[in-house]
């Protein structure tokens, strides 16, 4: 579904943030990439969100490639940047102008349903907390219903309780039209938590390191034997990739 060949990105500074990057990811399929700064993570969500151009390679989903921002793909930041002039419920409907307004406010209504927030269609987004205001980020991209969404450490800025709260939030939301997800991600146990496998990225430049399959069923929670074991392989993993980078920057 999601297919990345080959891909590399040289800024014009010299730095190689990613080289021959190969990877394919299935539909309905929740990768999520994990790995120090400096390994390419977020370059990577870019160029797959085409927001930016490789230097080599190809992005393609379902074998079209991607060169430019488009429908198939949408994107959910570390920060809401919801639009402060628009209403709960206006940003949630702002991808949807094409749509006949019967279906639009049908949609929006729907999404405000299911990230319980139906009482709060007419707020501003300084009314919300931090958690809500995320909520309805991810209601934004999913109401517009891509085939791909892409998360760029969606909820590194929340507290550990409202983190949790969104990650279940996002699988119920995820389940629903069932998108390709691609999950950027510091937190190896959101990862586990989330993920169908994850990519353990290694830096200088930025490249897959290994990818484990994370064959337990949900919910998942830290604690049990299995999920304790994944996540010491992929510490074993990005162990010598530290000392590494480490040594060199010493």
């Amino acid at each position: 579904m999601l297919r990345l060949e080959g891909l590399a990105k040289t800024y014009p500074t010299g730095t190689k943030a990613l080289a021959g990057l190969t990877l394919d990811v299935e539909a309905a399929e929740i990768v999520a990439v994990v790995g120090g700064s400096g390994c390419g993570k977020s370059t990577l969500l870019r160029l797959v969100a085409g927001l930016g151009r490789p230097s080599a390679g190809r992005v393609l989903i379902d074998g079209e490639p991607i060169a430019a921002p488009h429908p198939a793909v949408g994107i959910v930041f570390q920060e809401p940047r919801l639009l402060p002039w628009r209403s709960v419920a206006r940003n949630i409907g702002f991808g949807l102008a094409h749509l006949p307004r019967e279906e639009r406010e049908a949609r929006v209504a729907a999404a405000l349903a299911r990230i319980g927030l139906a009482d709060h269609a007419r707020r501003w987004p300084r009314e919300l907390s931090g958690g809500q205001a995320q909520r309805v980020a991810l209601a934004r991209a999913l109401v517009a219903q891509p085939r791909v969404l892409l998360l760029d450490e969606p909820f590194s800025a929340l507290d550990a309780f409202t983190r949790a709260d969104l990650q279940e939030h996002l699988l119920a939301l995820w389940a629903d039209t069932r998108p390709t997800l691609v999950l950027v991600t510091h937190d190896i146990e959101e990862a586990l938590v989330l993920a169908d496998r994850v990519v353990v990225m290694q830096p200088h430049p930025g490249r897959v390191a290994a990818v484990l399959p994370v064959d337990l069923p949900r919910p998942r929670a830290p604690g049990t034997a299995a999920f304790d074991a994944l996540k010491g392989d992929i510490l074993a993993i990005l162990g010598p990739i530290r000392r590494t980078v480490a040594a060199v920057a010493a």
